[in-house]
C-alpha cells in the first residue's frame, strides 16, 4: 500500500518505510491542486513581467539582472548547469534517496510554484527505486543545498547521473527507462529542485537513523558489561531515578532493571560504588537520547515545510522573499546529534578499558597471557575513533563565510554539521562493535547460566555468529562479525 503524500504530514517512521523499505509513495489530489494553482500564479507572475525574484531576475547578487520572456527556460536551464559543482563521494544511498523523498514532500506544499508534471516525475523516480548519485561536498546551508540538489534535479532534464537497480546510468538513460521525456522547466522551476534544506535534511536523518539503533545497542551492550563487571544494581533503582526525572535517564534505568532482572552476575564488586561508567549508565545515555527524541522533532517540522525562495501564495496571489532555505535550525540539531553520539561511542570505550584490567579476569582476557596479546588491540582502535570524534564534534555551525558577492552573508553550514554527524555514527558503530566483542569475551570467563534471561539470549545468539578469541586466526575477522551484529540490529529483536 502506498504512502501518501501532502506535504504536510510525512512522519519519520513513514520516511524510514520509503527508504529502507521501498515502499511507494503518491501525492494526493487535494495537495496536487494546491501545487496546480501554485503554478498558475507563477505563469501569472512571468506574463505580467514585473520583477520578481528567480521568476524573470537573475540569482543572488544577480538579483538585479532582468531577463526577458523569451528566455525564462533557458534561466532555469542555465541555473541547473551552472550549479551543479558539487565535489567529493556521493552521498549515501539511503540519503541521496531521502532527499528525494523530502524534496517531494516539500514541493507537495504548493508554495514553491512547480507543475504537477514535475512532481510526477519525482514520484516516478522515487517508486522505482532510483538514487541519485549526489556529490555529498558544495553546500554552505543557505539559499539550500544548492550545488547538491543540483545534481539531483538534473535528471529530471536528462542529464546528470543516478542508479537504477544496481546499474550506473546517465539522467537521458534513466528517464528512457522510465519511459519520460527530458522535463523542459517551467519559470522557478530550476529554482525551486534547488533552493532548499533537503541535503542536509537527509543526511542528518540518515545520521540520525543509525543514532537510534546505536542507543539500543548501546544499552544492550553496557548491561552485557555490568554483567562481565559484577556492577551493582542499587544506582538504577527507580525512587532514585525519580529524584531527577528526566525523560531519557527514566527510560534507560527502567531499560537496564528489565535486562537485568533475575541476574545472578551483578552485585559482586568490592567496592561501595561503581565508576562513573557503569553507575551513570542512564544519567549519559539518557541525555543522549533526549538529545536524540528533540533532534526528531526539528526534522518532523523540517520535512513537512517549504524551504525554497521566494515562496508562492495563491491564496494572495503573490511571491514573498523569505529565508526559509536557512539551515541553522538544522545545523543546531546536527550538531548535538554529534555531540550525542559521540557521548555514547565516548562511554563504551571507557568500560571497554576497564573490562580488559577488571579484577577476576584474565589481563586483556587473554587465553595465554603474554603468548598472545589478547584483546588489547581493539582498544587502540576504539581509542583512536574516540578521537577522531572529538574532533569532529567541533561546531561547524558557529562558523559563517560569506557568499554571492556578500548578498549572502551567513550561511549556517549545516550540510557539515550533518555529514560530521553521520561520519561520528560510523566511528561509533565500531566503538560499540569492539566493546561487544569484549564483553562477550569477559562473558566467557564467568558463568554464563548465572546471567539474566534476557542477557542470556543474546549473549548465546552472539555466540552463534562471534566465536570467543582463542589467540589464533584473525581477531579483525571477529570485529567484523560483531560490527556485522551491530549492522543489522539481530540482537535487539526479542
Amino acid at each position: 500500500m502506498s504512502i501518501t503524500l501532502d506535504g504536510h504530514h510525512l512522519s519519520l517512521e513513514q520516511a524510514e518505510q520509503v527508504i529502507w523499505g521501498q515502499q511507494p509513495v503518491e501525492a494526493t489530489p487535494e495537495a496536487l491542486q494546491v501545487v496546480q494553482a501554485s503554478a498558475e500564479v507563477v505563469a501569472q507572475l512571468a506574463r505580467r513581467g514585473e520583477p520578481v525574484y528567480g521568476i524573470n531576475t537573475g540569482f543572488g547578487k544577480l538579483s538585479r539582472r532582468r531577463i526577458p520572456a523569451e528566455q525564462l527556460e533557458a534561466l532555469q536551464l542555465n541555473l541547473l548547469r551552472s550549479h551543479a559543482v558539487g565535489v567529493g563521494a556521493p552521498l549515501p544511498d539511503e540519503a541521496a534517496r531521502a532527499a528525494l523523498l523530502f524534496r517531494l514532500n516539500a514541493l507537495l506544499l504548493g508554495r514553491s510554484g512547480v507543475r504537477p508534471r514535475l512532481i510526477n516525475y519525482l514520484v516516478r523516480m522515487l517508486n522505482a527505486q532510483v538514487v541519485p548519485i549526489i556529490p555529498a561536498k558544495g553546500s554552505v546551508g543557505s539559499s539550500g543545498d544548492l550545488a547538491p540538489l543540483a545534481h539531483l534535479a538534473l535528471l529530471l532534464i536528462g542529464e546528470g547521473q543516478a542508479k537504477l537497480s544496481g546499474r550506473q546510468l546517465s539522467g537521458g538513460q534513466l528517464l528512457q527507462e522510465l519511459g519520460l521525456e527530458p522535463l523542459r522547466l517551467g519559470p522557478k522551476e530550476g529554482l525551486a529542485l534547488i533552493n532548499g534544506t533537503q541535503i542536509s535534511l537527509a543526511t542528518g536523518f540518515v545520521a540520525w537513523h543509525r543514532a537510534e539503533r546505536l542507543l539500543q545497542h548501546a544499552q544492550l551492550i553496557a548491561a552485557l558489561a555490568l554483567e562481565a563487571l559484577g556492577g551493582r544494581m542499587s544506582p538504577f533503582e527507580q525512587c532514585l531515578q525519580e529524584a531527577r526525572p528526566h525523560p531519557g535517564q527514566l527510560q534507560v534505568a527502567r531499560n537496564l532493571r528489565q535486562r537485568l532482572a533475575d541476574s545472578r552476575l551483578v552485585e559482586q564488586s568490592d567496592d561501595v560504588q561503581d565508576p562513573y561508567t557503569l553507575r551513570c549508565i542512564p544519567q549519559v545515555l539518557g541525555a543522549s537520547l533526549d538529545a536524540l527524541d528533540w533532534v526528531a522533532q526539528v526534522m518532523r517540522v523540517e520535512i513537512n515545510s517549504a524551504t525554497d525562495n521566494p515562496l508562492i501564495f495563491a491564496e494572495r496571489n503573490e511571491a514573498l522573499s523569505g529565508g526559509n532555505f536557512h539551515g541553522q535550525i538544522l545545523g543546531l540539531a546536527f550538531e548535538l546529534l554529534g555531540m550525542a553520539v559521540a557521548e555514547i561511542g565516548n562511554f563504551s570505550e571507557r568500560r571497554t578499558a576497564r573490562l580488559l584490567e577488571a579484577p577476576g579476569l584474565p589481563l586483556f582476557l587473554a587465553d595465554q597471557s603474554g603468548l598472545d596479546s589478547g584483546l588489547m588491540i581493539p582498544q587502540y582502535t576504539a581509542a583512536a575513533l574516540v578521537s577522531e570524534n572529538k574532533i569532529l564534534a567541533h561546531p561547524a555551525v558557529v562558523d559563517s563565510i560569506p557568499t554571492s558577492g556578500g548578498q549572502e552573508d551567513h550561511n549556517s553550514l549545516c550540510s557539515l554539521s550533518a555529514h560530521k554527524a553521520l561520519q561520528i555514527s560510523e566511528n561509533v558503530e565500531y566503538i560499540l562493535a569492539i566493546e561487544l566483542l569484549t564483553a562477550l569475551q569477559a562473558l566467557d570467563y564467568r558463568d554464563p547460566e548465572k546471567m539474566a534471561p534476557a542477557t542470556r539470549r543474546v549473549y548465546r545468539l552472539a555466540r552463534v555468529r562471534l566465536a570467543h578469541w582463542d589467540g589464533r586466526g584473525l581477531l579483525g575477522e571477529g570485529l567484523r562479525q560483531a560490527l556485522a551484529l551491530i549492522k543489522s540490529g539481530e540482537l535487539l529483536h526479542d
